[in-house]
């Protein structure tokens, strides 16, 4: 019985085909050209991946696209993720910097930077700290108002030098629910003002009874507590136990 006799297929082109390629791909003195979108189903080696001069390049993925940096024994250096999630990146350190080589951000395990001249933070309900923060400067904007706020703890401000704080065009307020003090362990408390009010202070009595001028002169408490005496020809403070207690 005589057997079938198969012709091999060859896979090389006939001189009536195109020389440099086959369909959208092509060899060029540069490298391969890809005319098109591509697709690729198993990995794709390449020293540089660049678009046509004035063309954006992407990168489409039905789940994510991952840029893996690798050492000589193929480990994981960096890495950058951008899923339908997320964009991650993974690495020892994480910068962004300006064209001119400035450094806008950076982060690493120990430390946030931000180089930027003016960190913004534009939600409504501001910025949250839950442990300390370091600055020079904390400022609003142009005729906006400042608050340093702790609702349910204490605020603190330290500084090795002295702490400044301005209200150039409006007016400064502190409130708290129980205490305020302005303690100087080293130095003085200056209250420099035109007027100086005290409009809630308890009124002692005064030895200058049936004075009707709306005069009055402060007075301290041994404990350090002020109050108010109708004020005489003389001092009229006193100690008052009903005041000073």
């Amino acid at each position: 019985m005589p057997q079938e006799q198969y012709a091999p297929r060859s896979t090389m082109q006939t001189s009536e085909g195109p020389q440099d390629g086959m369909g959208n791909l092509r060899i060029t003195d540069k490298g391969l050209k890809l005319e098109g979108d591509s697709e690729f189903l198993k990995p794709l080696y390449a020293k540089e991946i660049r678009s046509r001069p004035g063309n954006p390049l992407y990168f489409q993925s039905a789940r994510n696209v991952t840029v893996n940096i690798l050492n000589d024994k193929t480990k994981v250096l960096t890495r950058l993720v951008t899923g339908p999630q997320a964009v991650e990146a993974h690495s020892q350190k994480f910068e962004v910097k300006t064209l001119s080589g400035k450094l806008l951000f950076s982060a690493d395990d120990n430390e946030v930077v931000v180089g930027a001249e003016r960190l913004r933070v534009l939600g409504a309900e501001g910025t949250v700290f839950p442990k300390s923060i370091e600055t020079p400067n904390v400022r609003a904007d142009p005729f906006k108002e400042l608050r340093l706020e702790s609702p349910t703890r204490a605020l603190v401000m330290e500084a090795p030098k002295g702490i400044e704080i301005n209200a150039e065009a409006g007016s400064l307020k502190a409130t708290c629910r129980t205490e305020l003090r302005l303690e100087s362990k080293d130095g003085e408390i200056t209250l420099n003002s035109a007027k100086i009010k005290l409009p809630n202070l308890p009124q002692g009595s005064s030895s200058s009874a049936g004075s009707r001028q709306k005069i009055y002169e402060l007075c301290v408490c041994p404990n350090g507590r002020l109050f108010l005496s109708q004020a005489g020809t003389s001092s009229t403070c006193q100690i008052n136990t009903s005041v000073c207690l």
